[in-house]
């Protein structure tokens, strides 16, 4: 932990005497501590598992005491590139580079400070899931059990090259500057480099049978590619970029990205196969079919090295698929959940 680092997260419910009832739930990479509710101040938009979170929903508030962190490095609350160093600056390019387990042990310190011994369940997708499985490989004794949804035991080159493309993006905005925009005047950032970043990253998001059903090669109303317009697709991606930019700090993009690329269980542990081998919790692995960013191949061999077999999402909306598919991933966190 960075000195006098903090961790923002939300709760839901209520703590039992013995600590035995608490969820911890993982954001992806963009994501935050915002499972339910409407957007606000301090919420940019509504909790984004409404439909899995919440009283008399799969993962019961009535029951469980759920548990969600934003991530250190991240830009909703916990401790990120934005915030003051000790000397009163902006850490800026000066914040330290973050790996998925020091998130998980940021984690680790947020549970002993609320007083939970040990998670009933550890859920999450895409860098969530990440740390959900890191959760059940580095503190074994304390995961009862754990869903990891849209993941692998370790980045593959292909994400690691989409994720140095985007990298490539932000640092090549004139504002970059490397890393140390925060005191820029006029809200001057690397606004453009982060954008672009965001529409690269959109596109492994989706599926591109989506994209085709939903835009194919129509242009945007009242705009003509051919006199310099642009095409549906292109304003879709004009959209997502310029929410990112209102939103998210360009420094904890690429810290938090960076994590994602040097994810890898295995790591100092004698590989990907001992790694797991370590896991004492109930673990559900399951991957979206239309995921190309992470494909089901890579729940089949994570869920392989555990001794299990991976759960598919059926869904046209690619890697977001557990974002969306809600009704699906219900039915998976039930199942976690179940004698719990």
């Amino acid at each position: 932990m960075l000195p006098g680092a903090r961790l923002a997260y939300e709760t839901w419910g209520s703590l039992d005497p013995d600590g035995g009832n608490a969820v911890l739930v993982l954001h992806a990479l963009t994501g935050d501590a915002h499972l339910r509710g409407p957007a606000g101040p301090g919420h940019p938009a509504a909790g984004w598992w409404e439909g899995v979170v919440g009283p008399g929903l799969a993962l019961d508030t009535d029951r469980w005491f759920v548990v969600a962190p934003n991530a250190l490095g991240g830009c909703q609350g916990s401790t990120g590139p934005a915030d003051p160093a000790p000397d009163g600056r902006p850490w800026g390019g000066r914040f330290p580079s973050l790996t998925v387990r020091d998130l998980v042990r940021s984690e680790v310190a947020l549970a002993e400070a609320l007083g939970v011994p040990r998670w009933a369940a550890v859920i999450g997708g895409s860098l969530g899931g990440m740390r959900a499985l890191e959760w059940a490989v580095d503190q074994p004794d304390r995961v009862g059990s754990a869903l990891v949804l849209c993941c692998g035991a370790a980045a593959t080159a292909e994400q690691i090259a989409w994720s140095s493309t985007q990298l490539h993006a932000i640092r090549a905005d004139p504002d970059w500057l490397g890393g140390d925009f925060h005191e820029l005047p006029d809200g001057r950032g690397p606004h453009a480099g982060l954008g672009l970043a965001r529409r690269i990253a959109h596109l492994t998001y989706r599926s591109p049978q989506e994209l085709e059903a939903r835009f194919g090669s129509a242009p945007q109303d009242g705009e003509d590619p051919a006199a310099g317009g642009r095409y549906a697709v292109e304003s879709y991606l004009d959209h997502h970029a310029a929410k990112l930019v209102r939103r998210f700090d360009a420094a904890s993009y690429v810290r938090l990205t960076e994590a994602m690329s040097g994810h890898d269980v295995g790591r100092d542990r004698g590989g990907v196969a001992a790694a797991l081998g370590r896991v004492r919790a109930r673990t559900l692995v399951a991957g979206v079919d239309s995921d190309r960013l992470f494909p089901p191949a890579d729940q089949r061999a994570l869920a392989e090295g555990l001794g299990t077999s991976a759960r598919i999402i059926r869904s046209a909306h690619g890697h977001d698929g557990f974002l969306v598919e809600t009704e699906q991933v219900a039915e998976l966190v039930a199942e976690l959940l179940k004698g719990a």
